[in-house]
């Protein structure tokens, strides 16, 4: 009696060169469902259909096919238990040595444009899954294949070992598969709790699920972490391209770890700005360290390099207008590591081809963003909802005597944005819609608010700052006032706020409370 091989597979690819070698040279009876079986029929290579196999015919439009004792027996049963091989000739059921199976596409179903929830419903596999996982279960007596990438590993391993394989070897492809069906159903939970989401979205911005699953494929190596001792990966999250992943590299050499951490934190600054507003930003360390709006792009570009060239040697540049040559020559008159942008228009390559080493990168999309962000810690994780809702100045607070003018407000609400993207304890100090002064990561606010003035030096007299955090008490104030600050945007909630609006409106300042804190640690 030949030994049993069942291939049910959705992704075609290599099955009929498997299929050939596993029934003419080792001399398998192929068992095949639906169009499976038609495939392989049409290749001319013997196959038994699973519903003659079992006697049972495909139901429910081919949602049953394979749940069948005959299959599921075949490949559960331990052989060397006498019981076992007792139940397996009593049922006149033969052991299945090879299990090859893809599953329903339900990643890439979903992924296309307006896909209703009945179709995604309809690819998600249920007898794929549950043969996959079966067969992984028993890999001492079975050889589970999940992708058609394997194939060619397995069929050396037929050879090398007279047409038997290693437990061994049996054991990675079952730690495969438990990771393919491990990373299917998240991406079903992970679409369904979506879909919910969209539509109970007042619901979900409150809630976070009891369980959390990231669904991560696509590892990229990177050469080193954060420093050359500590080894890292890239890891795509999602079964579909988005965000960083979807960027196009132009030119330059690899990302690094610090880059992806550094561009997507310029990313998330430029998403606070509308596209009708150039806007440029220098990141350097996580830290924003210099940000401009102004009329054209590479205006935009030159302020926010003034800002802190210093600072912005070595830095990553996000710019949400696309790279003209005017701004490519800016860009490559200093040393850059990144610069991302959502387009470059073609003249610029052979300017930014200059810097070879220069990374370019295209992404169309600066909004795209997570709902969630997600922190390790020993022994666990912590999720939150990520801090992007728009910044809503309608709600704020203008608590002093003295009134902000219509463009005065508007330079505050330019410097709020900035401030949500710096380390706590946060300040950031602007003037004529650039930053000027940045005091990041100090332990106390007064602390920051000094490293700010410093920073902007003589252009502080009339600037305007924003502090992440309320102030527990009015130094802060004073010290912003001394240096020639006019205008404070703070989020209030302090004990002492009195103090602080006292302390404005003795120095003649104009102080507004937006109610909403953004502390980033």
């Amino acid at each position: 009696m030949k030994p049993l091989a069942l291939l049910s597979v959705s992704n075609k690819t290599g099955l009929l060169d498997l299929a050939r070698e596993l029934s003419i040279t080792y001399q398998y009876q192929l068992i095949s469902s639906g169009g499976t079986a038609k495939a392989l029929k049409a290749a001319e290579i013997e196959v038994t259909k699973v519903s003659d196999y079992t006697g049972a015919p495909e139901i429910l439009g081919g949602r049953v096919k394979t749940l069948h004792p005959r299959i599921h027996g075949g490949i559960l049963a331990r052989l060397e238990l006498p019981e076992h091989q007792q139940d397996l000739d009593d049922n006149q059921i033969q052991p299945i040595k090879i299990v090859v199976v893809n599953l329903y596409p339900f990643a890439e179903t979903i992924a296309k444009p307006n896909v209703t929830l009945e179709d995604a419903i309809e690819n998600i596999d249920i007898g794929g899954p549950a043969m996959i996982r079966a067969s992984a279960k028993n890999y001492e007596h079975v050889a589970v294949l999940s992708s058609p990438s394997q194939y060619p590993a397995f069929l050396a391993e037929l050879k090398a070992n007279n047409g038997v394989t290693t437990l061994e070897f049996r054991k990675q492809l079952a730690i495969a598969a438990f990771q393919h069906t491990q990373e299917y159903d998240a991406a079903i939970a992970n679409y369904l709790t979506s879909d919910s989401e969209e539509k109970s979205p007042e619901k979900s911005l409150n809630t976070i699920s009891s369980s959390y699953t990231l669904l991560c494929n696509n590892p990229k190596p990177l050469r080193y972490g954060e420093n050359p001792h500590q080894p890292a990966t890239w890891y795509q999250v999602g079964a579909t391209p988005k965000g960083w992943s979807s960027a196009q590299q132009l030119q330059g050499k690899e990302l690094s770890f610090n880059n992806l951490l550094d561009l997507e934190s310029a990313r998330s600054i430029i998403a606070e700005f509308s596209d009708e507003q150039p806007c440029a930003v220098i990141i350097k360390h996580n830290n924003p360290c210099g940000v401009a709006i102004a009329p054209t792009i590479a205006e935009a570009y030159q302020k926010a390099f003034d800002a802190d060239s210093t600072s912005a040697f070595g830095g990553i540049v996000a710019l949400n207008r696309p790279i003209d040559e005017e701004t490519a020559k800016l860009l490559t008159s200093t040393f850059l590591e990144c610069v991302v942008a959502p387009a470059c228009v073609p003249s610029v390559a052979a300017i930014l081809g200059k810097k070879q080493n220069l990374r370019v990168l295209v992404l169309s999309d600066f909004k795209q963003s997570s709902h969630e962000t997600v922190k390790t810690i020993s022994g666990g994780m912590l999720v939150q909802r990520t801090d992007d809702e728009a910044v809503q100045p309608e709600n704020w607070q203008v608590v002093t005597q003295k009134q902000p003018t219509p463009e005065q407000l508007q330079e505050l609400i330019f410097t709020w944005k900035i401030c949500r993207h710096i380390k706590s304890n946060a300040i950031a100090i602007t003037k004529n819609l650039t930053t000027i002064g940045i005091g990041a990561g100090q332990m106390n606010r007064v602390g920051s608010i000094k490293i700010a003035v410093d920073q902007a030096g003589e252009q502080v007299k009339g600037a305007f700052l924003a502090s992440d955090g309320f102030f527990p008490f009015d130094d802060s104030v004073r010290t912003a006032a001394a240096a020639g600050i006019i205008a404070i945007a703070q989020p209030g909630g302090s004990m002492r706020d009195a103090d602080s609006i006292k302390a404005a409106d003795e120095l003649g300042l104009i102080m507004v409370l937006t109610g909403v804190r953004h502390f980033l640690h």
